[in-house]
């Protein structure tokens, strides 16, 4: 499964060291990325777009379309990033601080937008064009690219969780996480397979089950004022109770505290996972020979058992989605994003030209084909009645409706530090003592939001 599928993850640099990582980096760029430029060519402007790796096929084929729309005014060029997002990271803010003005166009992670838009590397959105961006996208994607009240970056790309469940285990798929749990129990009791999948190792994807789970019970880490909220109320012990049910509850998953999407992926396909909170690139692993994909899964025995022989019956005939548990019962989930954005560098020499071809990148056609083709989800809601994208997508009722529910990270420049401080806190999630924890997540995300102590 390529990447855009999985939450895209920022860099995690030390909160201390950034300041001087980037610099120094710009330092080391500075002189070639400046001699480079040169003197600018002839003729219409030429836009550098900077792109993950995954993707990039797509992404190029939409700046090779947006060129061809601009009538000879400008071309843009597809540039393509590290395919690790912590490379992204990297490479782009030593071209920022290096003041690069080769750099027009970018594609950011959705956890970004504060940090870039507060570092000054990011321009803000004038009113027309933010509001041909807020124009048809999903309000949980729009909510990523703001800051400070204010338009930073288009959401381009979108990605969220929901529940993938055997059938057969579970004919009637749990609303809600407490439900979840006594079926797992229940399961494990009659010797059938009982795991819940989720992302418990110490990443970003632990950071993002915390989030959720905090979210779907009313709370929040941290606002955009800095105003540290995860101690207030019972929000967080109501999330740090089902974490450790979880991981603790007979027919758990052993390897818990070390399980990220791909884990629970392999796990549901092997047979012995009942459950999974994971991204809708799950399907398509299902569904895709090997080496590639899961080929369908293992072959189960009658009672839903793997069964090391042909059975006649594999994992996929009873592989099944819902929407993701609640934490609150008769109350939606609110699963946390994730996404690809586009931002125009600070540093560009055309941001009016950028700006523009923003709309082109984003524009249906360019979502439609990164959806089909590059397997991330749009951020055009007119899209989810595409028969196209949903013949791709066939849970994509309940990826709208998780879409449509969906909730933030923090928006904060400090994002980063907190997202490691909360991580380390939490795993491994079978040792969290909800007595004490969110106390210490209090303090310690207000240390990470202040630039205080040694981040982990």
């Amino acid at each position: 499964m390529a990447e855009p599928l999985h939450p895209r993850h920022g860099w995690r640099p030390r909160r201390g060291r950034r300041r001087g990582l980037a610099a120094a980096g710009g330092a080391m760029l500075v002189a070639a990325t400046i001699a480079g430029c040169g003197a600018a060519a002839a003729g219409p402007p030429v836009l550098s777009f900077y792109t993950p790796a995954d993707g990039a096929t797509q992404y190029a084929a939409a700046a090779k379309a947006c060129t061809a729309a601009a009538g000879g005014r400008y071309s843009v060029v597809q540039q393509t990033l590290p395919k690790s997002a912590d490379d992204q990271r990297l490479q782009l803010a030593r071209r920022l601080v290096a003041g690069d003005p080769a750099v027009d166009i970018m594609g950011i992670d959705v956890t970004w937008t504060a940090e870039f838009a507060a570092a000054g590397w990011i321009e803000k959105f004038p009113d027309a064009e933010a509001a041909a961006v807020t124009s048809g996208t999903l309000p949980g994607p729009l909510e990523t690219g703001t800051y400070q009240g204010a338009l930073w970056a288009a959401p381009l790309n979108t990605n969220t969780q929901i529940l993938w469940y055997r059938k057969d285990l579970s004919p009637t798929p749990p609303a809600t996480w407490d439900q979840m749990i006594k079926d797992s129990q229940a399961l494990a009791a009659r010797g059938l397979p009982s795991y819940i999948e989720v992302q418990g190792a110490q990443y970003e994807g632990l950071t993002v089950w915390f989030n959720t789970l905090l979210s779907s019970a009313g709370g929040q880490i941290v606002n955009e004022n800095g105003d540290v909220l995860v101690g207030r109320g019972d929000a967080a012990q109501r999330a740090v109770d089902i974490m450790k049910q979880v991981a603790t509850a007979p027919g758990s998953d052993p390897s818990i505290s070390v399980a990220k999407e791909n884990d629970g992926r392999l796990a549901m396909e092997a047979g012995t996972a009942a459950f999974q909170v994971n991204y809708p690139f799950v399907y398509a692993s299902i569904n895709t020979p090997p080496p590639d994909g899961g080929g369908g899964g293992t072959f189960i025995d009658a009672q839903g058992r793997p069964a090391g022989v042909n059975t006649g019956r594999r994992v996929i005939d009873e592989f099944a989605w819902a929407p993701y548990p609640s934490v609150v019962a008769g109350q939606p989930a609110h699963v946390t994003i994730g996404g690809l954005n586009l931002a125009v560098s600070s540093t560009s020499q055309h941001k009016d030209l950028a700006f523009e071809a923003v709309q082109c990148l984003r524009n249906r056609d360019n979502q439609l084909r990164n959806a089909v083709d590059g397997g991330v989800p749009p951020t055009l809601e007119s899209l989810y009645g595409d028969p196209s994208f949903q013949q791709k997508y066939p849970a994509w009722q309940a990826i709208k409706e998780s879409l449509d529910n969906a909730s933030v990270r923090p928006k904060t420049p400090a994002y980063q530090s907190i997202s490691i401080v909360i991580s380390d806190l939490l795993n491994p999630p079978a040792q969290i003592d909800p007595n004490t924890v969110v106390g210490q997540l209090a303090d310690q995300v207000g240390k990470a939001e202040r630039s205080e102590g040694l981040v982990p």
